[in-house]
């Protein structure tokens, strides 16, 4: 029984962090999304600037302003499936930790039934 303990014991702890590195991922990923929108945001502003290189490289700034929106679409999508990852590992944490609680339970139940077998047997040695 205390194998079972242990392996599920062990389980728990890989499963939180399982749970740890999706929820890393999901912000490292809304992370690049800010990043990107704030490139995107900068390039706008100084395209709009009269002093800037726009007005002789246009579609360098609209290709580079097109892509920063797409990898900020891209991480934004991303970090919506983390959020998915996120959700299933939570559920199978908490399904492990509760199988888990309950073998520790049990185990610790039949322990101390144990304990009063062999109290009461030597009890009735003792008489």
């Amino acid at each position: 029984m205390s194998t079972r303990k242990d392996r599920l014991r062990k389980l728990v702890k890989v499963q939180e962090q399982l749970k740890a590195l999706h929820e890393t991922r999901h912000a490292t990923f809304l992370a690049a999304a800010s990043s990107a929108e704030a490139e995107a945001e900068e390039l706008v502003a100084h395209f709009d600037q009269s002093s800037s290189l726009s007005g002789l490289f246009p579609d360098l700034y609209h290709k580079r302003i097109a892509q920063a929106v797409v990898r900020q679409e891209a991480s934004l999508e991303s970090a919506r499936q983390e959020v998915g990852l996120i959700a299933a590992a939570t559920a199978r944490t908490n399904m492990v930790e509760r199988t888990y609680k309950d073998v520790r339970r049990r185990d610790e139940r039949e322990r101390s039934d144990r304990e009063r077998l062999d109290l009461i047997a030597q009890k009735r040695h003792e008489e």
